[in-house]
């Protein structure tokens, strides 16, 4: 498949990531013109001074990765990122508020966080290891609903979690397609068949820190 490296948003969420680590990282960015990368917010500076006039795009995570802080937390958060740089946000739902069925909750929250993105695409995280399917669908209706641009399938943190899989992609692609959102697989894509599986099912974007690997 052609330009498979512009679906990538090489990733690197860590904990105990080092700048030696992230520079390596902006480095396979350049070097294999991916579309953007994804790290954590307090790293957005750094991308930003390390992959200035690339072209790269900078990506980083909010409510990261439980997605339990409050509502202004996430704003807060929102806001600091892309005065720092940030291109796009990947926000994580509110897990125990999708479960309990406190959907108006979801909605206002992804409203208000899109309005903090000043223009810049958002993502919504639903982490599909945690839901059922009819959960799954919810989730991508309320961000729908909430205006958000991308659902994303997985922050990759769940213990024991398989993350992206091909038949989540394709049940949130169909569930968006005719509202305009985007579909980003992420989490356990580590080869180039599961990343061509993502994008078959729907997926326009791939979060993987195998982006290397994938593209070689």
């Amino acid at each position: 498949m052609e330009n498979l490296n512009k679906y990538i948003e090489h990733t690197l969420l860590k904990q105990d990531a080092t700048k030696s680590d992230l520079k390596k990282l902006f480095e396979e960015a350049k070097e294999h013109n991916f579309f953007g990368v994804c790290v954590n917010p307090c790293y957005v500076k750094f991308a930003k001074e390390n992959l200035k006039d690339s072209g790269v795009k900078i990506v980083t995570v909010i409510g990261f990765p439980l997605g339990a802080n409050t509502t202004e937390t996430k704003i807060f958060e929102t806001i600091n990122a892309v005065r720092d740089g940030a291109d796009e946000i990947d926000m994580v739902i509110n897990v125990t508020k999708l479960k309990d069925g406190e959907n108006d909750y979801i909605i206002d929250e992804i409203k208000q966080i899109k309005t903090a993105c000043q223009g810049h695409n958002l993502k919504v995280i639903i982490e599909t290891d945690l839901l059922t399917k009819d959960e799954i669908k919810t989730a991508c209706e309320l961000s729908v609903k909430g205006g958000a641009d991308f659902v994303k399938t997985s922050t990759g943190f769940v213990k024991g979690g398989v993350g992206a899989k091909a038949e989540d992609v394709k049940l949130m692609y169909e569930t968006v397609k005719d509202a305009g959102l985007r579909v980003k697989a992420s989490g356990g894509i580590r080869d180039k068949q599961a990343a061509l599986d993502m994008i078959e099912a729907g997926a326009v974007r791939l979060g993987t820190s195998s982006g290397v690997k994938i593209v070689s």
